[in-house]
C-alpha cells in the first residue's frame, strides 16, 4: 500500500513536471470551459521528437475503445502479422463408401471471423470428399477458451447490440444473428435463414400505405430466454417498403453454427441428422482439413477502424493462450500483456486493461503509455501500422467526423467513447508534412466537450504545423 501512495504521488509529480500547453490550446480550453482535471493532452513531433503539448499525461484515464491500441500492438508482436487462426474439421469414426460412421468434429481455437459462407464451405469440402451420409453428432470443441458461456456482456441496457457481444473459442457470424423482414403482396414475412437458435415471434401487420413514417420500421421487443433472446415484431409495415435485416446479439454461436452447418450439409446432399455435442475433441480424431483466419494485420485493421469489441476480446484471449497455454482466460492475458508491453517499457504499474476491447469502467492508461505504445509500433510497422488506425473523413469511426475538414486524410487514430469518456489517439499530418503523435483523452460530464476540443486541437495541428 505505501508503493502505491508513492508511485501515485510520484506520477503526480511528474503530470506538474512536465506540463505544457501552447496559447493556441489553452485559449480552445477557456472558450470551451473545459475542466482542466478532465483532460489528458500529449503531442510530440515524431520527426524530431519535440514535445508540442503536455497535460495530466502520468494521470491514468478511462481509455474506452482506445485500449484496442495496445491489445492490438501486442498481437503483433506476439503472434506477427500473418498470423492465422485455424479450425479443425475432423471426425471420429471411420469412412465407408461415403458414409461416416461416426461423429464429425468442429475443434476451434477462437477465429472471430468464422462465417456462414465458411460454414458452407465446409460442407462443400466434405462433399467434395464423397460423404454422402453422417450417422453420428456433430461434436463442438470450445475448449481453447475457458469463458463465461454468455450471450451478452451486459455492459448496459442494450443487452442485444452488437458492441456487447461475448467471445467464444467457436465464433460465428460476428456473434450476430439475422432476422429478414420482407414485404410480400398481402403480408410481412420473417426469415432467419434457417437459423433456430433464437425464437422468432412475427405479429407485423402488412399495410399498402406509403413506406414512412410509423409503416417504414416494425416494433422490435427483446425478451431474454434460457440461452438466447426471443425477437417479437410488431406494429404496422408498408408492402411498399423495400426489404431489411435486422442484426443483433440473440444467441449462442456454437447453437447457431450448428443448425446453418445442418442446414448447409443437407443441401450439399449429406444425410445428417445428429444433435448438438459440445466436448473435447476425442484423441484418436481424424483430419479432414483446416480453414484458416485472414492474417492477423487485415483482422486488426477492421479491429482498431470499426472499433469492432469482439474482435478485440478474441485477440486478448489469444494473447494469455499463446504466452500461458490453454485455455485462454481473462486473467491469464491480463498478465500477457502486461509482460508483452511491460517487458518493453511501454506501460506502467497503474495501467490495467481488463478485457482487451475498453468496454470496460474498470481499465486505466495513461496518455503517456498510448504515445509510446502508438511510436513504437509505427516503429516496428510503419504505414501498415498507421493504415490499420481510423484515417480521418474517409472510414472506421472517424469516416463522418471529419469527412468536410481539413483533417480529412490528414489524421489516422483510435477512438474511444464511454459514458463519461471520449478519448482519441493516433497520428496527425501537418501541413509541412511532419507527422505528430497525439493522444487526448477526456474523462468527464458533457462528453461532447472533449470531442469538441478534440476536433479544434487536430484541425489547428494540421492548419498550423
Amino acid at each position: 500500500m505505501k508503493l502505491l501512495r508513492i508511485g501515485a504521488l510520484l506520477a503526480l509529480l511528474q503530470s506538474f513536471l512536465f506540463a505544457f500547453l501552447p496559447q493556441a490550446i489553452e485559449d480552445i480550453l477557456y472558450k470551451n470551459k473545459a475542466n482542466p482535471s478532465h483532460l489528458a493532452i500529449l503531442i510530440i513531433n515524431k520527426n524530431d521528437g519535440t514535445l508540442l503539448a503536455s497535460h495530466n499525461i502520468y494521470k491514468p484515464f478511462s481509455p474506452a475503445s482506445v485500449a484496442k491500441v495496445a491489445t492490438c500492438y501486442s498481437a503483433l508482436l506476439t503472434l506477427g502479422k500473418d498470423f492465422r487462426w485455424p479450425t479443425q474439421v475432423l471426425y471420429d469414426g471411420k469412412v465407408r463408401r461415403g458414409v461416416l460412421e461416426g461423429d464429425l468434429i468442429i475443434k476451434a481455437y477462437g477465429d472471430p471471423t468464422l462465417t456462414s459462407y465458411n460454414v458452407r464451405m465446409f460442407a462443400k469440402r466434405l462433399a467434395g470428399y464423397g460423404i454422402r451420409k453422417i450417422t453420428g453428432d456433430l461434436i463442438i470443441d470450445r475448449s481453447f477458451f475457458a469463458v463465461q458461456d454468455k450471450i451478452s456482456s451486459g455492459f448496459d441496457k442494450n443487452f442485444a447490440s452488437e458492441y456487447n457481444a461475448m467471445p467464444d473459442a467457436l465464433m460465428l457470424n460476428d456473434h450476430l444473428n439475422v432476422i429478414k423482414v420482407v414485404p410480400k403482396a398481402n403480408s410481412i414475412a420473417v426469415y432467419n435463414g434457417g437459423d433456430k437458435s433464437f425464437r422468432l415471434i412475427n405479429h407485423i401487420k402488412a399495410t399498402h400505405g406509403a413506406c414512412r413514417g410509423k409503416n417504414a420500421w416494425p416494433r422490435v421487443r427483446f425478451f431474454k430466454e434460457q440461452g438466447s433472446v426471443a425477437v417479437e415484431l410488431s406494429g404496422t409495415f408498408s408492402t411498399k417498403c423495400r426489404p431489411f435485416a435486422i442484426k443483433k446479439v440473440l444467441s449462442k454461436p456454437y447453437m447457431s453454427f450448428y443448425y446453418i452447418f445442418k442446414n448447409a450439409l443437407n443441401k450439399e446432399g449429406i444425410d445428417f441428422n445428429g444433435v448438438l455435442k459440445l466436448q473435447k475433441t476425442p484423441p484418436n480424431a481424424k483430419l479432414f482439413f483446416t480453414h484458416y483466419s485472414r492474417p492477423l494485420l487485415q483482422i486488426i485493421a477492421k479491429t482498431m477502424k470499426k472499433s469492432n469489441n469482439l474482435y478485440a476480446r478474441h485477440i486478448f484471449l489469444m494473447l494469455g493462450a499463446k504466452l500461458y497455454g490453454p485455455p485462454a482466460t481473462l486473467a491469464k492475458s491480463q498478465r500477457a500483456i502486461k509482460e508483452i508491453l511491460g517487458s518493453r517499457s511501454l506501460i506502467d504499474y497503474d495501467d490495467i486493461i481488463i478485457n482487451g476491447s475498453g468496454l470496460s469502467r474498470k481499465s486505466r492508461l495513461k496518455a503517456i503509455s498510448v504515445q509510446k505504445i502508438l511510436d513504437d509500433a509505427y516503429r516496428n510497422f510503419g504505414n501498415e501500422w498507421l493504415n490499420a488506425l481510423s484515417i480521418a473523413g474517409v472510414d472506421g469511426t472517424l469516416k463522418k467526423r471529419f469527412r468536410y475538414s481539413i483533417v480529412k486524410r490528414h489524421a489516422f487514430m483510435k477512438t474511444g467513447t464511454l459514458k463519461r469518456a471520449k478519448n482519441i489517439a493516433g497520428f496527425v499530418k501537418g501541413r509541412s508534412g511532419n507527422l505528430y503523435t497525439t493522444v487526448i483523452f477526456y474523462n468527464g460530464a458533457k462528453i461532447w466537450v472533449g470531442k469538441t476540443i478534440q476536433d479544434k486541437i487536430i484541425t489547428w495541428l494540421v492548419k498550423t504545423k
